[in-house]
């Protein structure tokens, strides 16, 4: 069958096949089979079902029609899609709570097993990653960045993209708003509709996030997986830190 290319990158091809995707095999693939597994057997409709290893060694998972990517940035401007964001990430974390995977399956950050308290964690909760379908949430892609952890980080992480923590012209020139956002309101917005009772601390648990995503890149650019090893050769790690000295300079924004 004809391949689609829906990502080409030097680190990482990914390819439409009629109605799956075909994407390179990492050495979590099995945890993260195993997470998304369990979430076909709870119900949980929002995440692409596994069907296997093909020919060429690649993961084959279900094709989620719809609008993902660049596009899911506009869809969470409004109130009404921010809501709907955060409303899908709580039904992912009701989903996955009861979730224990197998003691040896290993996660991107390379911990083994699941804390009390913990959940698994969707790790990259954010807009490029959700798919759209007039207007509402269809399903979540790309789950290797997956990781135990507590509902907080996945939160957090979030938030970072969607109050947004950052200034106002990124905000205006290529985040879609029209005009500064209201990044407190936008936070009260989110945590309602998530199911929490406010928001305090929640900035300083964006920049905690913040520093655990630089540590993480560094930690896999130096094991030479990609496209972090990319990543840190281009400078990126110059821009996360940057955002992260943003949000530690700026906490009066966010109430």
């Amino acid at each position: 069958m004809t391949e689609e290319v829906l990502q080409d990158t030097p680190d990482r091809g990914v390819v439409r096949v009629g109605d799956t995707v075909r994407r390179p095999v990492q050495p979590w693939t099995p945890a993260v089979h195993a997470l998304l597994r369990h979430l076909a057997d709870a119900g949980f409709r929002y995440a692409p079902r596994v069907l296997g290893i093909d020919e060429q060694g690649r993961e084959v998972l279900t094709y989620v029609e719809g609008a993902a990517g660049a596009a899911g940035w506009a869809q969470v401007v409004s109130d009404e899609g921010l809501a709907a964001f955060a409303r899908l990430l709580r039904d992912y974390h009701d989903a996955v709570a009861g979730f224990r995977p197998p003691g040896d399956l290993a996660w991107i950050t390379g911990r083994c097993g699941i804390g009390d308290g913990e959940l698994v964690c969707h790790g990259d909760f954010g807009p490029w990653n959700v798919v759209w379908s007039d207007g509402v949430p269809a399903g979540i892609l790309d789950w290797d960045n997956a990781r135990p952890g507590s509902r907080v980080f996945d939160v957090a992480y979030a938030l970072e993209y969607t109050a947004p923590f950052r200034d106002d012209s990124e905000c205006l020139r290529w985040l879609g708003y029209r005009e500064p956002p209201d990044r407190r309101r936008r936070m009260e917005l989110f945590a309602a509709a998530y199911g929490l009772p406010g928001v305090a601390g929640l900035a300083g648990e964006v920049a905690a996030v913040q520093r655990d995503t630089i540590a993480q890149v560094r930690r896999l650019a130096a094991q030479g997986r990609r496209p972090q090893a990319r990543w840190v050769a281009e400078g990126y790690l110059g821009e996360l830190e940057r955002r992260r000295a943003w949000t530690l300079a700026n906490r009066r924004l966010f109430g």
